[in-house]
């Protein structure tokens, strides 16, 4: 199901080099992802059709669900849930009143929900969800969940039990309008924005409580430009499935991007979704004619990419058409390339990015990256 089999060498290499990222749990994938939208219907449809995902599964009146809509998008190991509530008292009404659309819940398939709920708790998790039995005609699913920065949650999917298409209470999504997909293979990472002093905090927390390890840091040094500047660790489960870096703000001339995410979010939350495939000029070429904006990265920038990266089996005068960036490690080489925020407000977006060997996430882009939503940043009037 969602095992990420291409990179199942790297993961085992993950346990060599950070025995101290123990999976008690253990984790096995992304399950899916749920956010919060103002209208699920049409950002069903969004999806659908500018980034290639096919009808999945839904809930809603009609399954006998009274406060809420959700539509379930799919597109190779990706499960999207968009949910909508059918009442202003709803608290999915009172999230987007300050968040707007979002993340809410990074939900995580483990083979115990039941253990991994204990687990957590005990280490010191706020609980979410009480684990959960839920089912219908075919089988059961256990749920539980606990708390992470902000308001976004975890929640623990264990569906060994279960033969429907998502879960009970929802039904087969069919559609006569499925646009063909993208390319997007699997989640290779998501991104938490938090406030100042509080990476560590985060950091500790997927430690001791999740039993990550801090795979990469990067200081302000690393990721600045005259104005701003931000710092990051990215922490990683034991075998490597789940990969999450840490953002807050660091000192600088003007307002970081992290500064500008967390004042439109009203909060800490999930900056950016990078979504791994195997074709990165296809995706790309795909979704730009659909209708994707990304960001523009200045043309000097592929000055001096070949005497950096060395050789690669791309042609750079399309990369640079298309603005994909590269970068290499010792492992080998990326290509990335990054939305615009997929909603009014400047907060979260899409990253899309292939691996070829490489294990890290793109320093060498960082101030190409940083310069380029500067410049959306000028444009909006918030740097």
């Amino acid at each position: 199901m969602q095992i990420l089999t291409n990179i199942e060498n790297y993961n085992y290499g993950l346990q060599k080099i950070f025995p101290e990222a123990k999976d008690f749990l253990p984790l096995l994938g992304t399950d899916y992802v749920e956010l919060y939208v103002g209208n699920a219907k049409q950002a069903a449809h969004f999806y659908k059709t500018a980034f290639g995902f096919q009808s999945l599964a839904y809930a809603g009146l009609e399954t006998g669900v009274r406060d809420r809509t959700s539509y379930v998008l799919a597109q190779g190991k990706i499960r999207l849930v968009l949910t909508t509530p059918l009442t202003s008292h709803s608290p999915i009404a009172d999230h987007l009143k300050h968040h707007g659309d979002g993340v809410k819940v990074i939900a995580l398939w483990v083979e115990d929900a039941r253990a991994a709920f204990h687990e957590t708790v005990q280490r010191g998790a706020t609980p979410y969800l009480e684990p959960t039995v839920e089912s219908d005609a075919f089988g059961e699913v256990v749920r539980s969940g606990v708390h992470t920065y902000g308001e976004t949650v975890h929640i623990f999917v264990e569906r060994k039990n279960y033969k429907g298409t998502f879960l009970p209470g929802y039904e087969p999504w069919v559609s006569h309008y499925n646009p063909t997909e993208t390319g997007l293979q699997y989640i290779d990472h998501m991104v938490g924005n938090v406030g100042w002093n509080q990476m560590n905090v985060w950091a500790k927390f997927y430690h001791e409580v999740m039993g990550f390890a801090n795979l990469v840091s990067f200081d302000d040094k690393d990721i600045s430009t005259e104005y701003s500047a931000l710092m990051s660790k990215v922490m990683t489960n034991g075998n490597g499935r789940i990969k999450f870096p840490i953002n807050e703000p660091a000192e600088g001339k003007s307002k970081s991007q992290i500064e500008e995410f967390i004042e439109f979010y009203e909060g800490a939350g999930c900056q950016h979704i990078a979504v791994a495939t195997h074709d990165i000029v296809f995706t790309v070429q795909e979704m730009r004619n659909r209708g994707v904006e990304f960001l523009h990265v200045p043309g000097t920038y592929y000055d001096t990419v070949a005497a950096r990266v060395g050789i690669i089996e791309e042609d750079l005068t399309l990369l640079k058409e298309l603005g994909i960036m590269v970068d290499r490690d010792e492992e080998g080489y990326l290509l990335q390339i990054f939305t615009r925020p997929v909603e009014d407000r400047p907060t979260m977006f899409f990253e899309i990015i292939q691996r070829k060997g490489a294990k890290s996430f793109g320093k060498g882009n960082f101030k190409a990256l940083f310069e380029s939503i500067e410049a959306e940043q000028r444009r909006r009037g918030t740097l």
